[in-house]
């Protein structure tokens, strides 16, 4: 119980950071944009999204913590285009041609619909690579053995965070925001 705490703590600091700094860049507006079809997605596509990035995590971790943001991007625009063709898609659909490798480049490009040139895709592109580095300096703030079990766990959890980042962010740039609704009103 006491270690399932410490993970939530994590992952719940991590959030609030990373919002703090998309909400600074114009990414976000102060608190993520979500949808239990999205996390409920992420449960599903997780465990291959780690199988995959895991094998990257020593040799360009960076892009192993980030391209969980281009997932969630990636799972945020299908929902938004339509759900019903696109929430069955699997995890692989976000593969590019070089497979893991290139996946941030197929999603931008394949199903975003931007150009990598853009100014829009460098903008993500930048603020991938900042929410990266900026869980990568929590991760090692917690001062965690690297390859125990509870590295795993934390990265799993950084995983989730920058997956729901990830689809705040597309979400935001598709034109949904979070609006106030009073209670008191009456319909007619």
């Amino acid at each position: 119980m006491e270690e399932q705490e410490y993970f939530d703590k994590y992952e719940e600091r991590l959030q609030e950071e990373l919002v703090k700094l998309c909400s600074s860049h114009g990414f976000m507006d102060g608190r993520l944009l979500e949808s239990p079809d999205l996390e409920e997605r992420w449960a599903e596509m997780a465990s291959d999204y780690m199988a995959d990035s895991v094998s990257q995590i020593n040799s360009f971790p960076a892009a192993a913590i980030a391209w969980a943001g281009y997932v969630g991007m990636a799972v945020a625009h299908w929902w938004d285009e339509d759900w019903s063709r696109y929430a069955g898609e699997p995890y692989s659909a976000l593969h590019g041609k070089e497979g893991f490798d290139d996946m941030d480049e197929h999603i931008v490009q394949n199903i975003l619909g931007l150009s990598l040139d853009s100014e829009q895709a460098g903008r993500i592109e930048s603020i991938m690579r900042s929410c990266a580095h900026a869980a990568m300096a929590m991760i090692r703030n917690e001062q965690i053995e690297s390859q125990s079990t509870k590295a795993f766990y934390i990265f799993a959890r950084t995983e989730r965070v920058m997956f729901r980042v990830g689809a705040s962010i597309e979400l935001k740039r598709l034109g949904y925001r979070l609006e106030k609704v009073g209670t008191n009103e009456t319909y007619s």
